[in-house]
């Protein structure tokens, strides 16, 4: 350990990118290359009547159209795998992904795009957590019972607990309550969302990707493409930015499937502004917090509702508020903790991971508890956290 302890260290990638040597996945350019952009929903939430192509493929440069149709195998993804590939009925959120036009260049496809006749239904929409889980709120899709998550059946609420936190809240000296909120963000990268597909010499699908996490995505491309792993060689490791955005498939879908149905490399980007509409954010969190100290400063209780807006789809948000739930107390032992968690569907864009993924989200209420609790009781704030802190077997 010494030799690299308190020493600086060349990074193994740096000299190529302050050269500018680097190769990122736009900067690949194939031989024959076409290029793909996505028609989107243009309501938040609708049924799909009828999709005329007939016009936007008569444009010259157009090769044609890839719709859920092509799709050789799973038609969703994601890692609850509720999400469409691409939506054949319904949408459920403003640009959501309805086909991939393919053409010479991204001029033709934006051409193209604008002479496609899409006839949909638009519905009423619902894009608050709370009015999506009253009673009689609008169905975010049509394939779902509930606007929230089922954990397990019938069960709505995530519940992680030690201890009995009533009995914590009656011995405590004072209670103490808080409600946080923590908004949606995203993460713009400065790589937007992007990809290039092409078959190599030996018929492998060679897709140049984005991805920071290549080996849980490969799974779920493999099943979109009806093909074994060893049939795909996934290249990735360069990553213009990612901070948890890039956990989701964005675009290498999409070129792949467009590579398989021409038989041509394909390019799938989207456009600063693309992104920051349509890929998935961090989603908001709204805590409340109710907790319960004695006069000297002893946390005897501690207990959490929880509502995460996942957007349309599952994706990491199930996952999310069982993560958060853990962590939602912070760096301070609890005997008696209780945290029930909601995951709600709203016609929004989906929610995913970004920089310390729902973990933050429960650390910042915390700690705003934390001082309220010690305004409260009129105690030096630090002076609670080292009461209540962790210590070694906690």
């Amino acid at each position: 350990m010494t030799e690299y302890v308190g020493k600086a260290m060349p990074r193994y990638d740096g000299i190529g990118q302050v050269k500018g040597q680097t190769k990122f996945v736009d900067d690949f350019v194939v031989p024959g290359m076409l290029y793909a952009k996505a028609l989107r929903s243009p309501v938040h939430k609708g049924i799909i009547r009828n999709v005329d192509y007939s016009a936007a493929e008569n444009v010259p440069g157009v090769v044609g159209f890839v719709t859920a149709d092509d799709i050789p195998g799973a038609k969703l993804f994601g890692a609850c795998g509720d999400q469409p590939v691409l939506a054949e009925n319904s949408t459920a959120y403003l640009g959501e992904d309805i086909a991939i036009v393919v053409a010479v260049d991204e001029d033709t496809c934006m051409e193209a795009l604008a002479k496609v006749k899409l006839d949909i239904e638009e519905q009423e929409p619902v894009f608050d957590m709370f009015e999506a889980m009253k009673p009689d709120a609008p169905l975010v899709r049509p394939d779902l019972q509930s606007n929230l998550w089922e954990f397990t059946p019938g069960n709505y609420t995530r519940t992680m607990y030690v201890g009995d936190v009533e009995k914590g809240l009656a011995e405590a000296d004072h209670i103490v309550e808080g409600r946080y909120q923590t908004g949606e963000q995203d993460h713009a990268a400065m790589e937007p969302m992007v990809s290039v597909a092409y078959f190599d010499n030996a018929e492998r699908l060679t897709i140049h990707t984005h991805s920071q996490c290549l080996y849980f995505q490969l799974g779920q491309l493999a099943a979109i493409f009806d093909l074994p792993m060893s049939r795909i060689r996934y290249k990735g490791g360069i990553v213009g930015g990612g901070f948890g955005g890039k956990n989701h498939i964005h675009a290498d879908h999409f070129a792949g499937l467009a590579a398989i149905k021409f038989k041509r490399p394909v390019k799938y980007r989207m456009t600063r502004r693309e992104d920051l509409l349509y890929s998935t954010k961090r989603g908001v969190f709204i805590m409340e917090y109710k907790t319960g100290v004695k006069k000297d400063g002893r946390l005897t209780a501690n207990y959490i509702r929880m509502w995460h807006d996942a957007g349309a789809y599952g994706g990491f948000s199930p996952y999310g508020v069982e993560k958060g739930s853990m962590f939602a107390c912070g760096p301070y032992h609890i005997p008696n903790m209780r945290a029930d968690g909601q995951c709600v569907f709203t016609n929004k864009v989906g929610s995913s991971s970004m920089r310390g993924f729902t973990i933050m989200n429960g650390q910042f209420p915390m700690e705003m508890q934390m001082t309220k609790v010690a305004e409260t009781i009129g105690m030096d704030q630090w002076e609670l956290r080292f009461i209540n802190a962790w210590r070694d077997e906690d």
